[in-house]
């Protein structure tokens, strides 16, 4: 059996709808984040970008999010380099960095749910920049930190 193309080819080669597919989904790179002026240290917050779906933890118009909001990063293998702030759990971070896909990852699990169902995106942790109020009072570890990730419960046939 062929292996999947991510365990194949590099980054670089890999074509648009291949790169695209290695987004899990979590919403967490859409989190606003301070960078600190005087040390360079970064704060995640809970406070998600504008364009962010809250429950489908998918951006509502990728295909102009940078017209819309223009501090938002383009990600491609050459800025995948220099970027300190994506989440451990990303699946362009794992395979930078010679890791596998998670469990969870919907290429691995064949379903785009398992990432909710595992507790590794946004969804029900993050509030719009809409509602939000000053970032620096929405201060949170948990982007940054490699999610507790739990396995979903299997189902069960009830019993009859």
């Amino acid at each position: 059996m062929d292996k999947p193309f991510w365990k194949t080819k590099p980054l670089q080669e890999m074509t648009r709808d291949e790169w695209e597919s290695l987004c899990d989904g979590c919403g967490r790179c859409c989190l606003h984040k301070l960078r600190h002026e005087e040390d360079n240290a970064l704060t995640f917050t809970n406070i998600a970008c504008r364009l962010l779906h809250l429950e489908t933890c998918r951006c509502t118009d990728y295909p102009r999010r940078q017209r819309r909001v223009p501090d938002c990063v383009s990600l491609t293998p050459e800025t995948l380099q220099d970027i300190d702030w994506l989440p451990p759990s990303c699946a362009y971070v794992r395979l930078r960095d010679g890791k596998s896909l998670a469990w969870w990852h919907p290429l691995v699990s064949g379903d785009p749910d398992t990432v909710h169902q595992a507790g590794v995106s946004i969804r029900g942790r993050a509030i719009s920049e809409r509602w939000a109020g000053p970032l620096e009072d929405h201060a949170a570890a948990w982007p940054g930190k490699p999610p507790r990730a739990r396995r979903p419960k299997p189902e069960t046939e009830e019993q009859t």
